[in-house]
């Protein structure tokens, strides 16, 4: 028991470790696994651990990595552990929490797939492939750190430009890559500085790759989702939110994991998302019509978090039904029409033929008629002598005693009583805000979205996607909620790039990242045609002219550009073609035995197309996908200097 408080000691002596007696295991494991040079370090210096814990070989210290992380793991150095096991609820794989686990799960899409997202009556139709490949994390050592970046341009209102300088605090960012080794690269740079993260994962439906009929079919999706947020969740600011756009299939197993990762305790909201019509093949089989998503709101810390106040519009207000004909404040007698009348005598229309001459302009026509008209629509309202005081009690009271005469009590925020025949008279005006820009009837926005989907969606932005977009008008939603002026906002599945163009629009800086092919034509033009001032989705509501810039950079492949290569693959006869180019390559797994390989050629042969792709990419080191920063100095890359010295800028080094 000794060398267990002995151990928690000498970890205390990094915070990230362990604090004020509590051990952070995870972050112990993790360092562990990695070898890191802290911990390392740490260890080393105490006599009794570093007994333990290395080996000398030939006067070299040797790290027992297995054996440290099963001391830590035991349950006597936590001995409330058991307790905590179980009265804890989380998602396990192979008898370990997720969250626990060390597995990284990366990506390779098709390049020439169609993004969908979940959206529409197609969903079954999908195609939108993912192979997914596990690495167990003593498998992981140069994999998730910050990559060299490549490619480098600046894009603004001139169009594309050669990249001179960075400016970390101003600059908004659009990175091609692996997103998991995105994230991983720019913690060093970003940690705690982005106060929304937005992303629109693949949803799971069964048909988008990750369908895997292992003993708990979800646990590969989850595995690459938790990758990911572990890693963002150091972006976050201590103020931050993270909103993630989910279906039902996989909405409570991502409930759990957020659980886990954030704590139950900041979980704010589960927004339900109107996504579509009770209409067309959606109706052709019985049962409960799907037309539902689901927007998962966490905050980073409780304590800190603070949502703007954010209003949606709603159907007016029949209450103000009063028109004041002779409106003139601190005027005695004030004459009270309805306000059809006024309103048909506006529109020089018989009142009782007004709805079937304006037909479906009748309710926008009334509305705008009291928007312009708000200082002189109002509605009456009954006065509780019980809840008003003694000076709104008198002055009722004067008013009962004289009919038809207005009294007004002045008040310090210039919002007057005013009383009429004992009744409060409320203006049209005092009840109207801003929603989208505009003065309308508004309500504060719920957890009930049935407003965000525009009809135009497909060719928002000035791309053309039938499938797979957001509305700018739910992300700039998020948006206003989450975040002010200036604040920086990231999505690492950017797609279209619904959230940089809407962070543009809003005045907010972004960082986003996509590693399919499209991401040089797709989000990229898409941003461009924001800048150029292009006025779908939301630009009218924030009165959008064009303007700012952005820095396009991608990761430097290394292995990766293989992995392109065999996506591209037509036949068998061009893959084992590849495959002879490949096995000569230093970055063959050392799992993989060409020898073997080639022994078995004919069977490989036999195989279908896309077993041969997953086969081939399964021979690959993933650790050396892209360029690692600490290597940009070896020739065999080939970085010139240009890149160099804007990858000594980013990082800041």
């Amino acid at each position: 028991m000794q060398l267990f408080e002995h151990v928690k000691e000498v970890l205390s002596k990094n915070e990230s470790f362990c604090k004020d007696g509590k051990l952070f295991k995870n972050n112990v494991v993790e360092a562990a696994l990695k070898l890191d040079a802290e911990l390392l370090t740490i260890l080393l210096k105490d006599d009794t651990t570093k007994k333990h814990f290395f080996t000398t070989v030939e006067g070299v210290q040797v790290f027992d990595k297995v054996k440290f992380q099963q001391f830590v793991s035991n349950k006597q150095f936590l001995p409330d552990s058991y307790t905590t096991f179980k009265n804890k609820i989380g998602l396990t794989a192979n008898g370990e929490y997720l969250t626990e686990a060390n597995e990284v799960v990366l990506d390779f899409p098709y390049k020439d797939c169609v993004l969908e997202g979940g959206q529409t009556k197609e969903d079954q139709k999908r195609k939108e492939i993912f192979w997914n490949e596990t690495l167990a994390g003593d498998e992981i050592d140069r994999l998730l750190e910050p990559k060299t970046l490549t490619n480098w341009k600046r894009y603004d209102d001139k169009g594309e430009n050669t990249l001179k300088s960075i400016d970390l605090s101003k600059d908004n960012f659009l990175f091609k890559g692996n997103n998991l080794l995105t994230i991983n690269s720019l913690l060093s740079i970003f940690k705690s500085q982005v106060k929304l993260i937005y992303i629109d994962p693949p949803y799971n439906t069964g048909s988008d790759g990750f369908d895997y009929n292992d003993r708990f079919n979800h646990s590969t999706w989850l595995t690459f989702i938790k990758n990911r947020l572990i890693s963002a969740k150091s972006l976050l600011s201590k103020d931050g939110t993270i909103a993630i756009s989910i279906d039902h299939n996989e909405l409570s197993y991502l409930l759990v994991l957020m659980d886990e990762i954030f704590g139950k305790e900041n979980l704010k909201n589960i927004i339900t998302i109107k996504r579509g019509s009770v209409t067309g093949a959606k109706v052709i089989n019985p049962g409960v019509v799907n037309i539902s998503e689901y927007v998962v709101i966490y905050s980073r810390d409780s304590s800190n978090w603070k949502p703007n106040r954010v209003y949606r519009q709603k159907a007016r207000d029949e209450r103000y039904n009063k028109f004041i004909v002779n409106y003139e404040k601190g005027k005695k007698s004030w004459e009270f029409v309805s306000l059809l009348d006024q309103f048909s005598e506006f529109k020089d229309i018989p009142k009782s033929k007004l709805k079937k001459e304006l037909g479906d302009a009748y309710e926008i026509e009334l509305e705008n008629f009291v928007i312009d008209n708000q200082d002189k629509v109002v509605r009456f309202a009954s006065l509780d002598d019980k809840a008003i005081s003694q000076d709104a009690y008198e002055l009722k009271q004067k008013s009962l005693s004289k009919p038809d005469n207005i009294f007004t009590l002045e008040r310090e925020d210039k919002r007057d009583y005013n009383i009429y025949n004992g009744e409060l008279i409320l203006f049209a005006k005092d009840r109207l805000t801003e929603v989208d820009g505009v003065q309308r009837f508004g309500e504060l926005v719920t957890d009930m979205w049935d407003d965000v989907l525009p009809n135009d969606l497909h060719n928002e932005g000035g791309v053309s996607l039938r499938k797979g977009k957001k509305p700018e008008k739910l992300i700039a939603r998020l948006v206003e909620l989450f975040t002010n002026e200036g604040d920086l906002v990231f999505d690492f599945f950017v797609g279209s790039g619904t959230t940089a163009s809407v962070a543009l629009k809003t005045k907010r800086r972004f960082i986003v990242c996509e590693q399919m092919e499209y991401t040089e034509t797709l989000p990229l033009n898409r941003i461009v045609n924001t800048i150029n001032g292009e006025q779908s989705g939301v630009s009218k509501q924030y009165e959008w002219k064009g303007g700012g810039s952005f820095v396009y950079a991608e990761l430097a492949e290394n292995a990766a550009s293989y992995i392109s290569k065999i996506e591209e693959l037509k036949s068998s006869k061009d893959a084992v073609a590849l495959w002879n180019k490949l096995k000569e390559e230093p970055f063959i797994s050392y799992r993989v035995s060409p020898s073997e390989f080639d022994a078995n050629i004919d069977s490989f042969e036999q195989l279908e197309l896309d077993d041969q792709k997953k086969l081939l990419i399964s021979t690959i080191d993933k650790n050396h996908l892209y360029i690692n920063y600490a290597d940009i100095e070896d020739k065999t890359y080939n970085i010139s200097d240009a890149d160099k010295k804007l990858n000594l800028q980013f990082y800041n080094r």
